[in-house]
């Protein structure tokens, strides 16, 4: 029988408070007309231990916010386990040393047992009483993700406990490995037949056809629907040793004992060996024509999903259900918040639309999400994605042209490091502390015609890339180039990026600033209103000459965290800017990647008339804090709904679009609460506090004196149109050798979030 004891967390009184701010509305998008399900209903979703990607799966938060983060609907998944008094526990490994701290209870309970005919060492609940696992915590057995709500102390659930305290509206229980409970003279059916007594069951899954088959009979009468559970092509089904590659071709005879199938997901879009997606399959249409349900499995937002998707989650979940062709029955996911917004608020939407209201969308180096920095595949997938504003970084030629290129150093982005010109290294430090060859190095012709531009892969350090098929595709845009393609396209604006104003003058002999007025004046964006023009930089010198001498936009990018501006440098900034840009940090600064509070820094500017844009947003999982859930648009949201900012700074301009589409914005209070901002530091609050991360230094003030530049000085008397300054000139020092620096430097082989992070962790949870 299920324990008596009722389980709160800690910091109770905060969670509850945390379940009513994220309380749940049913969205909009469930029209039982628009779906090509089954039934034509909408699809489920089906939480794989309530919300297993942050909480220890099957810990009571886990299934908590399962249900307030996503909608009451939502299904809660139970792996069920039984332990030797044939209790039903939810765990989501067999092996209780992957899912609970056990082997710290019992350190000389480690077993070797056969299962499914595979030797498997480990600790297996068939060796306990529930009596001897009521001091047992469960974990989290995924160790890229957080451990800190480990030392929560969450107990082991069985079925009725998560029946009796989480009281979901619908539970689904998944039975693997029935044989391996028979052979330790335990009956899965018989546990099953007499917790359905008790507790209503709404799905029952297995991969075992004969233990669904001896369910037939029991559930035929009944609303209990049973599904049959697909797990690799090449395992072998142990009842009709038939591989589940082979079972898949005949779902007629699934159809004789089951309502349903479950598959994981490469069933339905099949992924290459580089993960890239291959044409869909025809396995929902085919399970809809012998009248069997559909639900695919193994969504998780932290980890890479075919590049086809942009390291977007809710993108991949779409393509399953607002394809045009199918729309399977439901998923079932680590992540419950990104299927929700993808059912209630992102499909069957008008995806021409074009919109260039609040929040601006503006690119960072292009689309650089899908292709290299500033090339023209880049600034044309951001136009293609919907961006209302698209930037040119500038940067100067050894002939003086201007290209668009996102480093003055071009072992950033492109393969000069491979090339002939690697001679051309020097050490200036005035740019960089390492090593460099810069745009003003070459010539335009030497860098077109002999470079290739290469994707930037800001967390390479965890083996994410971008794009690999394209790391190299596309070519070099001049600004020029640049504000032609811009000319006729639907933005609202471009934004033109000016850094090393000062140097380029004093030691290259160019000034950028004039360069650009000039090739805007030739261009004619001078003298037109369509598309309004901003100049960028963190340099306010070179904004107010552009105030002088031009009617353009100024954006003042404030290049260091701060947690708030002193109203003297807000006096300043607004003598050459009309709007700033400022990192995410100074919105809402995190320690070891989860939220501590929220900075009034927005609010500040925005009264004194100030727009404020966050930079950069990034669509990789590791780029975003626990708090958002691997979810880009749970980013978004947060800082759009939750601090207010007037437009986001993105790698990724198509995510940005897709949020200002969902059909859910204009919700007000009636929001979903899948769609509403997260509550600021709500998940370090239910960490206990020997496991908190550490507090953080303050953050400095932005004063007056960080603000206040010396005015450009006049350009040096070098002809630019002569070769490059040799490298001594000034403050350059050329090195002895060239450095051939790599472009990729070597990653450690584990997907972690962190791995000094991971090492602080195991000592502060020692």
């Amino acid at each position: 029988m299920a324990r008596s004891s009722f389980w709160l967390p800690a910091s109770s009184l905060l969670f509850l408070l945390f379940l009513l701010h994220r309380s749940s509305v049913v969205a909009q998008n469930s029209s039982a007309s628009l779906w090509k399900t089954l039934k034509g209903d909408a699809p489920v979703v089906v939480a794989n231990g309530g919300f297993s990607g942050l909480f220890p799966g099957s810990s009571p938060d886990a299934f908590n916010f399962a249900l307030i983060s996503t909608s009451p609907a939502t299904i809660l998944l139970c792996d069920v386990r039984l332990t030797n008094d044939s209790i039903g526990v939810c765990l989501q490994n067999l092996k209780l040393d992957n899912c609970t701290d056990i082997a710290s209870h019992y350190p000389k309970g480690q077993k070797n047992y056969l299962v499914n005919g595979v030797l498997t060492k480990g600790w297996f609940s068939v060796d306990y009483a529930m009596k001897d696992l009521v001091n047992v915590t469960v974990t989290q057995g995924i160790y890229s993700r957080t451990g800190r709500f480990d030392l929560n102390s969450y107990p082991i659930f069985s079925v009725e406990d998560v029946q009796e305290q989480i009281k979901p509206s619908t539970l689904w229980l998944n039975v693997q490995n029935d044989i391996f409970y028979r052979q330790h003279n335990l009956s899965m059916r018989s546990y099953i037949l007499s917790v359905s007594r008790k507790v209503i069951v709404t799905y029952i899954s297995s991969p075992e056809v004969d233990f669904l088959r001896s369910l037939v009979t029991n559930f035929q009468n009944s609303k209990t629907k049973l599904v049959f559970r697909f797990l690799g092509e090449d395992i072998t089904e142990p009842s009709t040793n038939q591989t589940y590659g082979t079972l898949v071709k005949n779902l007629t005879f699934i159809k004789t004992f089951a309502s349903g199938i479950l598959v994981p997901k490469h069933y339905i879009w099949p992924v290459t060996s580089d993960d890239y997606l291959e044409p869909h399959t025809s396995i929902v249409i085919d399970a809809h024509k012998e009248g069997l349900e559909i639900y695919a499995g193994d969504f998780v937002n932290d980890v890479v999903i075919p590049y086809n998707y942009s390291y977007d989650p809710l993108a991949e979940c779409l393509s399953f259900i607002d394809n045009g062709e199918f729309s399977i029955d439901g998923f079932l996911t680590d992540f419950p918040v990104t299927p929700s917004e993808a059912i209630g608020c992102f499909s069957h939407i008008n995806k021409s639309s074009i919109d260039h209201g609040k929040p601006v969308v503006l690119s960072h180096n292009g689309a650089s999400g899908d292709y290299p920095d500033c090339t023209d595949l880049a600034y044309k997938k951001a136009v293609d994605d919907g961006a209302d504003i698209i930037d040119c970084p500038v940067q100067v030629t050894q002939d003086g042209k201007l290209i668009c290129m996102s480093s003055i150093n071009l072992i950033d982005d492109t393969t000069v490091a491979q090339s002939p010109f690697r001679s051309r290294t020097s050490n200036i430090p005035d740019l960089q502390s390492t090593p460099g060859i810069f745009t003003f190095n070459l010539t335009l012709e030497e860098i077109q015609k002999n470079l290739k531009p290469f994707i930037s892969n800001p967390e390479i350090t965890y083996n994410l890339v971008r794009n690999p098929r394209s790391k190299n595709a596309g070519n070099f845009l001049t600004l020029s180039d640049f504000l032609s393609f811009s000319k006729d396209k639907n933005l609202s604006g471009i934004l033109i990026n000016i850094e090393h104003a000062a140097f380029l003058a004093e030691n290259v002999g160019i000034s950028i600033t004039d360069g650009v007025i000039a090739a805007l004046n030739d261009a004619g964006y001078n003298n037109q209103t369509t598309i309004q023009v901003i100049i960028q930089s963190s340099n306010s010198s070179v904004l107010v000459k552009m105030k002088q001498q031009t009617k353009y936009k100024l954006m003042y990018r404030i290049d260091e965290s701060i947690r708030d501006a002193a109203a003297s440098s807000i006096t300043d900034i607004k003598k050459f800017a009309d709007s700033v840009a400022v990192d995410k940090e100074s919105i809402y600064p995190d320690s070891q990647d989860f939220i501590i509070n929220e900075t009034n820094l927005v609010k500040t500017f925005q009264n004194a008339g100030l727009q404020v844009f966050v930079y950069v947003l990034q669509n990789e999982f590791l780029s975003q804090a626990w708090d958002f859930f691997s979810d880009p648009y749970v980013e978004i949201n947060t800082f759009v709904k939750g601090a207010s900012v007037d437009g986001i700074i993105t790698d990724f301009p198509a995510s940005g679009r897709a949020y200002k589409r969902n059909s859910c914005r204009n919700l007000g209070t009636n929001l979903p609460g899948y769609m509403q901002p997260v509550q600021v530091g709500g998940l370090k609050q239910l960490i206990i506090a020997q496991a908190q991360p550490p507090a953080l230094p303050p953050m400095p003030l932005l004063e007056d004196n960080d603000v206040a530049e010396p005015p450009l000085p006049p350009v040096s008397p070098l002809n630019p149109s002569t070769p490059a300054p040799p490298p001594n000139q000034g403050n350059v020092t050329p090195t002895a050798q060239p450095s051939g620096v790599p472009r990729i430097l070597s990653a450690p082989s584990a997907l972690l979030r962190t791995s000094m992070l991971a090492i602080l962790g195991s000592l502060i949870f020692a």
